[in-house]
């Protein structure tokens, strides 16, 4: 990359490519004149707007409080080819590292830290013009069509099939609200303070504040129960309502069937790698006859 390129990048002694991550973006670690990282990401120049629309939301996170990439610069690059967005850069280790060789304590600790900064990204009054003029419910019912068509169906699906179809309007029951979109440890720094830092926005969009807490399920029951537990515990204070638990259920029944479709493209690893995250959520959902995970059932039973 020729980061000359970009207008801000006189004030730069090194950029290095960044390979983790599944966004389409091409991102780089930028390491300044005076020493400061930043975060470099490039997209495709006809993105523009739809990049200067995630700009504008990542500056109204910035007024939260929270430890996050702050928002530096946004604009295209000199031969306006692509467009570029300069974020600060949050250090520490990924959280999904640094869970699994944390006790437990510690791991619930987090999982509250993360349930307060959610509802705090989740608190940012909705503009007008971004409120949506339809629910998410008829795409979910397509894309659990389309895994119905698919070649990758596992064996007794029909329970969570069902589940989807009977409990679709379960979900956007409440206002809507800016989502991060895809909040899970593997988003999340682990700071050396002990605190989290919140990245990657690039998911955000508007809808039921719920669908924030699926990927739980699909990604970090795996690493650490106690951080899921505390996470939800914080973001309600303590008092889980019953529509939260539906809606929950629905989008964990729904993505445990869609995600195996939608890591196709991805290759056989991926696929399978869903697979098995989908027969952990039928377990854990007593094949959907229950609506609260029994990982959580039991840790409230256990503390009486």
């Amino acid at each position: 990359m020729n980061y000359l390129n970009i207008p801000e990048s006189e004030n730069w002694e090194s950029v290095t490519p960044i390979e983790k991550g599944w966004s389409k973006d091409r991102k780089f670690l930028v390491k300044t004149i005076d020493g400061e990282l930043q975060l470099l990401r490039l997209s495709a120049g006809e993105r523009y707007e739809a990049k200067k629309k995630e700009y504008e939301i990542i500056s109204k996170y910035s007024t939260l409080g929270i430890p996050m990439s702050m928002p530096i610069a946004f604009g295209r690059c000199n031969d306006g080819q692509d467009t570029y967005m300069l974020l600060s850069w949050v250090e520490g280790k990924d959280l999904e590292e640094v869970l699994p060789g944390l006790s437990e304590e510690d791991q619930y600790r987090l999982g509250r830290q993360a349930g307060e900064i959610l509802r705090k990204i989740h608190s940012i009054p909705l503009a007008l013009e971004d409120v949506p003029e339809f629910t998410k419910r008829e795409k979910k019912l397509v894309q659990l069509a389309q895994y119905e068509c698919s070649s990758v169906r596992i064996p007794d699906d029909e329970p969570a099939i069902r589940f989807v179809r009977d409990h679709i309007n379960d979900i956007w029951t409440v206002p809507p609200v800016y989502l991060h979109g895809d909040f899970h440890p593997g988003n999340l720094i682990y700071r050396s303070d002990g605190s989290i830092g919140v990245i990657d926005f690039n998911r955000w969009e508007v809808g039921d504040p719920y669908e924030d807490f699926y990927k739980l399920e699909s990604f970090v029951v795996e690493l650490s129960i106690p951080y899921c537990i505390g996470e939800i515990d914080a973001y309600f204070h303590d008092g889980v309502p019953e529509e939260f638990w539906l809606a929950n259920a629905e989008y964990v029944a729904h993505a445990s069937l869609y995600s195996i479709k939608w890591a196709e493209p991805f290759g056989q690893k991926d696929v399978d790698g869903m697979v098995e995250r989908a027969l952990t959520a039928r377990a854990d959902f007593d094949n959907f006859q229950n609506i609260i995970p029994k990982w959580y059932a039991a840790a409230k039973e256990m503390r009486g």
